[in-house]
């Protein structure tokens, strides 16, 4: 069951990412901020509809516990979203999204975790991709920054990359090896620290006299919709094989490039490709095995 989860979140999450890069310009200042609004809403608002339907209290002790996990979450998100606003979609999305690997390495190390053949040889695979998806388009990256006229653009995916990196990590102490809390109250509590942070972020714009209309933002609700039903598959599928979800739900980035080559026009080449192909091939590898 975690394996369907997982590869929901997988592409749910890279459908979201492509909306992300549609809805966030560079010529708006406060971009990054409208959509972190957003998508608070939106988790905000499945939060009280799960609990309702769920019958589940909001628990502000767990909302308290699990904090250091949603704070990683939200400000990696943040400077991802921002971080888009430089550069293109193909050369972030493998940068900062390789994460789940060096997450999966990190749990394997420190729990002893022991992994089959078919799954070392899945994420080799997967890994092996995601380096070469990096590595072509970073011998773009001159190009992108003149273009952007950001020197620091390629900082944001990075800094994503340890943050998120980070959060990942956590969740999986936290869902799976500790299980410290239940999968329900890790994911109201993620979703109502996003609200908070959407509510405080809302006020901040209106102090600074910043318009904000949801019917403009069509683009961001689109991808807050996605980001928060790809929340809801992600915990139940962190929850029972973390070293495993990790990887493939990071690989999202594989998805979104290929959507940003289709709907976005951005050049992928015969390199890049086959990364994508790699990755796919991966993902299958883990997800035939284990069904087996």
């Amino acid at each position: 069951m975690w394996m369907m989860y997982a590869i929901m979140t997988f592409f749910l999450w890279g459908i979201a990412d492509l909306f992300y890069k549609k809805g966030n310009k560079e010529e708006d200042k406060y971009s990054h901020i409208k959509t972190g609004i957003m998508v608070g809403l939106v988790m905000g608002i499945h939060a009280i509809f799960y609990m309702i339907i769920n019958n589940i209290n909001l628990d502000i002790i767990s909302l308290l516990k699990y904090l250091p996990v949603s704070l990683c979450y939200i400000i990696s998100m943040i400077i991802g979203y921002k971080g888009l606003k430089y550069i293109d979609l193909s050369i972030s999305s493998p940068i900062q999204n390789s994460s789940g690997l060096i997450t999966s390495l990190l749990l394997c190390i420190i729990f002893k975790t022991k992994l089959s053949l078919y799954e070392i040889i899945g994420l080799i695979v997967m890994a092996i991709g995601i380096w070469i998806l990096s590595y072509t388009e970073n011998k773009e990256n001159k190009k992108v920054i003149i273009k952007s006229l950001k020197l620091t653009a390629i900082i944001f995916p990075i800094l994503y990359l340890i943050i998120d990196g980070a959060g990942t990590f956590l969740d999986a102490i936290y869902l799976d090896y500790e299980e410290i809390l239940s999968e329900d109250m890790a994911l109201i509590s993620y979703e109502f620290t996003f609200l908070i942070f959407g509510i405080i972020s809302f006020i901040y714009l209106k102090l600074k006299k910043v318009k904000i209309s949801i019917h403009k933002e069509k683009d961001k609700l689109f991808a807050s919709i996605f980001e928060t039903a790809g929340q809801f598959t992600y915990v139940f599928a962190i929850s029972s094989h973390s070293v495993i979800t990790a990887p493939i739900v990071a690989c999202y980035s594989a998805l979104s490039c290929l959507l940003g080559s289709v709907f976005l026009k951005e050049r992928l080449t015969r390199w890049q490709y086959a990364a994508l192909l790699l990755i796919f091939s991966g993902i299958i590898i883990l997800a035939v095995f284990e069904e087996m």
